[in-house]
């Protein structure tokens, strides 16, 4: 991240969740190299106090660990009396925890699929309204949603997941014209496929990784375009071009080709 953008946040406070791993983690280390103190947030409590540990050695923030599961409703009220109880005021919310799973919508479990609703989609929205009063009443702040360029369009065997993005993708667009006159910033990171451990845990084919890139050139994309205002960021330059010719082909067409890409092996195929 570049050093006059690097700025916007040195010695502010900065909520990362999903930071054990990542772009979460990614974001919590740029931001650290930069000056700002973190509230890091995920359900990994050793992973967060090594992250914390190492980050505070190298570069000397106030860093603050919170465990929690954001696929339970009241996780993001907790996170928020936690901050609140130590009088920190969040100039930063990064909203990037989140998760997907792969696979034909009848064998993936009801619970499973709620679950990534709420973090994906609820616990977003709810991070959001908590932390905004504050943001307007400062007349600063900034909100980084990270959705995906799965939001862009349909996209079979991960539908839910695609749809869940596509809510993170709307909503930071429409309240960063929103809150533009507040002084506070939005932005949407759409990443595609990224070096993580996401594709473990949605148990996604390899063919589906194979131009991923990193989470620390995510992170960077991420945090430089919302520093510069902007309210949609796509990282890539392939991702970008493909985005724009989904744009232009019938919505038919591209749900069928995402369906050729993502399909699971061995599955029969429709029509």
């Amino acid at each position: 991240m570049s050093g006059n953008k690097a700025a916007r946040w040195s010695g502010k406070w900065a909520l990362v969740t999903g930071a054990s791993a990542g772009i979460g983690r990614a974001v919590a280390e740029q931001l650290a190299a930069a000056g700002a103190h973190l509230i890091v947030t995920a359900r990994r409590t050793d992973r967060l106090s090594a992250l914390a540990s190492n980050l505070v050695s190298k570069h000397g923030n106030r860093i603050e660990v919170f465990s929690a599961d954001l696929a339970k409703p009241g996780a993001a009220r907790e996170i928020h009396q936690f901050t609140t109880g130590k009088g920190i005021e969040v100039d930063l919310l990064v909203n990037n925890a989140g998760f997907g799973a792969f696979g034909h919508i009848q064998d993936i479990s009801e619970d499973r699929l709620l679950e990534m609703v709420q973090v994906n989609c609820s616990a977003v929205l709810q991070l959001t309204r908590l932390y905004l009063p504050g943001m307007i009443e400062r007349r600063r702040g900034d909100i980084l949603i990270v959705a995906s360029t799965a939001g862009f369009q349909a996209v079979p065997f991960i539908s839910a997941y695609a749809a869940t993005k596509a809510f993170d993708l709307i909503f930071a667009e429409g309240i960063a014209e929103e809150l533009h006159p507040f002084g506070v910033r939005v932005c949407a990171l759409c990443p595609g496929s990224t070096n993580t451990e996401f594709q473990q845990v949605a148990r996604q084919p390899d063919r589906a990784f194979r131009f991923a890139e990193t989470a620390e050139k995510v992170a960077r994309v991420g945090l430089e375009g919302l520093a510069r205002g902007e309210s949609c960021v796509i990282s890539g330059t392939g991702n970008r071009w493909m985005v724009a010719g989904e744009r232009l082909a019938p919505r038919s067409f591209v749900v069928r080709m995402a369906a050729k890409m993502m399909r699971p092996e061995g599955a029969g195929k429709s029509g």
